[in-house]
C-alpha cells in the first residue's frame, strides 16, 4: 500500500485473543507494522515507549477502557489517530470519545474492507486540511448533471438517458417515488439542451388551487374574471424558447387535462377570457410520482394526453435502490450545511454511517437531506454521530413507515415498550395492504388473510378508522 501507510505502526488493543489475532493478520497483510495489547494497561505502557502512527482499540477492555487509551495515546503524541471498535456503542460514548479526538467510531461485528478503509483514510489524511481537500475531491468526483451525485449503475443509466435525450424537442416523462430528484432531472435536460440558455419554468400541478390554475398556466385577459385587474401572461407563455416542467402531472383535474392536451398537441392555447390564439415554442417535461398507467386504467388520466406527454420515460431509482451513492450524498449535505451554519463538521463516523444505510429512506434523496441538515444544526463535534442523526424520531418512523424494514434488536438491552412496537408493525402492514387494495378493506383482509371483522376491527383498535 504505497502512499497510504507507508509502512505505518498500529497498536491494536483488544482483551478478546481472537479478535487481537484476525485484527494483526487483517493489517499485516494490508502492508502495516502491527502491535498487540491485551488490555488497557498493556497498551498505555506501549504508547509510552513507542510512537504509534495509529491506535485500534476496543471500548471495553476490563480494567482501563478504550477512552483511557484514548487520553493516553493523545497525551503522549498527540498525532497518533485513534479509531475505537464496540459491540456496546452508546451515544454518549461516541460523543465523548470525538470529544476527546478519537478519529471514527466503528461498531461490531464491522465489515472488515470498510474498517481496513477507514484506517487506510485515517492514516493519509492526518490535518483537518488534508481530510476536506479528500473529502471535497471525493464528492466532487460524485457530481455529474450539476447537483446529481452518484456513480451507482442506476444512475449512470439516468445520465445516459439525460445526455440523449437533451438535443431533442421530445416530450419527456420523469417518474418515480417523491424526493428522489425528479427536478434536478429535468433541469439538467434543460441546461444540456439548446434551449438551456432560455427559460426554465418549474409548474407544481398539486400546488396550485383548481380554479386557478388554468390562469397560472395559460394566462388570463382582464376583467375574465373577479379580481382579473390586468392582462396576465400564463407559464406556457413565459416558458416561450425554453422549456416547461410540469411536476405532479398525476394531480391535475380532467377539465384542466383536456385543456392542457390541446397545448401540448398544438403548442398553442387561448388565455382565459381571450378570444385569441397564443402560439408557443416550448419543450415539454413532466414528472410524477404515481402510476399514471393504472390512472388511465381507472379513468382518472386521459389516456390522449399520457401518451403526448410519455414519448420517453425516463425513471428515477429510489434511494434504497442505489444505496452506494447514499455516502457521498451524505458527504455532500453534511459539506452544504456545514458551510451554511458556519460549522467545521467533516464527517460522518462509521456507525452512524452503518445505521443510515440501514435504512430505506421512504422520503428518498429529500429525506436524507433533511436529516443532515438537522443532524449538523445538533452536532456539537467535527464529526456527525448516532445522537445528532435524532434516531428516536428516525426509528419510529422506519418501523411505522417502511415496508422490509430491519429491526434493531439492540434497543431491547435498553428497554423497549413491545406492545407500542407491535402496534406500529401491525398498523405498517394494514396501510400497505390497504394501498395495494386501493382503500377497500375487504380486498386487504384477503391480502392479510384474515377475516374482514378482523380487519375492521385492527383498524378501529389502532385509530385507521
Amino acid at each position: 500500500m504505497p502512499g497510504v501507510s507507508d509502512r505505518a505502526h498500529i497498536l491494536v488493543v483488544d482483551d478478546e485473543l481472537s479478535m487481537r489475532e484476525f485484527l494483526e493478520l487483517m493489517l499485516v497483510k494490508a502492508g502495516y507494522r502491527v502491535d498487540c495489547a491485551e488490555n488497557g494497561k498493556q497498551a498505555v505502557s506501549m504508547i509510552g515507549k513507542n510512537i504509534y502512527d495509529l491506535v485500534l482499540t476496543d471500548i471495553r477492555l476490563g480494567d482501563l477502557s478504550g477512552l483511557d487509551v484514548l487520553r493516553a495515546a493523545k497525551k503522549c503524541h498527540s498525532e497518533t489517530v485513534v479509531i475505537l471498535i464496540s459491540a456496546y456503542a452508546t451515544t454518549e460514548t461516541a460523543v465523548e470519545a470525538m470529544n476527546d479526538g478519537a478519529y471514527d467510531y466503528v461498531p461490531k461485528p464491522f465489515d472488515n474492507n470498510e474498517l481496513r478503509a477507514t484506517i487506510a483514510r485515517a492514516l493519509d489524511l492526518k490535518t483537518s486540511d488534508r481530510e476536506k481537500e479528500e473529502l471535497a475531491e471525493e464528492t466532487k468526483s460524485s457530481l455529474h448533471f450539476d447537483s446529481m451525485i452518484g456513480d451507482s449503475p442506476a444512475m449512470k443509466r439516468i445520465y445516459s438517458m439525460i445526455e440523449q435525450v437533451a438535443k431533442a424537442r421530445t416530450n419527456v416523462m420523469i417518474t418515480g417515488e417523491s424526493g428522489t430528484g425528479k427536478e434536478l432531472i429535468a433541469s439538467s435536460i434543460h441546461k444540456l439542451s439548446d434551449r438551456g440558455q432560455n427559460a426554465f419554468v418549474t409548474v407544481n400541478c398539486g400546488g396550485i388551487p383548481e380554479t386557478l390554475m388554468e390562469s397560472e398556466l395559460f394566462g388570463h385577459k382582464k376583467g375574465s374574471f373577479t379580481g382579473a385587474s390586468h392582462d396576465k401572461k400564463g407559464l406556457f407563455e413565459e416558458a416561450h424558447g425554453g422549456t416547461i416542467f410540469l411536476d405532479e402531472i398525476g394531480e391535475l383535474t380532467m377539465p384542466l387535462q383536456v385543456k392542457l392536451l390541446r397545448a401540448v398537441q398544438q403548442r398553442s392555447f387561448k388565455p382565459v377570457g381571450d378570444t385569441k390564439d397564443v402560439d408557443v415554442d416550448i419543450r415539454i417535461i413532466s414528472a410524477t410520482n404515481k402510476h399514471l398507467e393504472e390512472e388511465v386504467m381507472e379513468g382518472r388520466f386521459r389516456e390522449d394526453l399520457f401518451y403526448r406527454l410519455n414519448v420517453i420515460e425516463i425513471k428515477v431509482p429510489s434511494l434504497r435502490e442505489r444505496k452506494s451513492d447514499l455516502k457521498p450524498l451524505a458527504q455532500f449535505f453534511l459539506d452544504k450545511y456545514s458551510r451554511e451554519m458556519g460549522k467545521d463538521i467533516t464527517k460522518i463516523s462509521s456507525y452512524a454511517v452503518e445505521l443510515l444505510t440501514k435504512y430505506d429512506f421512504p422520503g428518498n434523496v429529500r429525506e436524507l437531506e433533511n436529516l443532515i441538515e438537522r443532524s449538523v444544526a445538533l452536532s456539537t463535534t467535527n464529526i456527525i454521530l448516532p445522537e445528532s442523526l435524532s434516531l428516536s424520531t428516525y426509528k419510529r418512523r422506519w418501523i411505522e413507515g417502511v415496508p422490509n424494514r430491519r429491526f434493531d434488536l439492540q434497543d431491547v438491552q435498553h428497554g423497549v415498550q413491545l406492545d407500542d412496537v407491535m402496534d406500529s408493525i401491525e398498523k405498517a402492514y394494514i396501510k400497505k395492504a390497504l394501498e395495494c387494495a386501493n382503500g377497500k378493506k375487504s380486498k386487504a383482509a384477503r391480502l392479510l388473510d384474515i377475516t374482514f371483522r378482523s380487519m375492521r376491527y385492527r383498524c378501529e383498535k389502532l385509530g385507521m378508522g
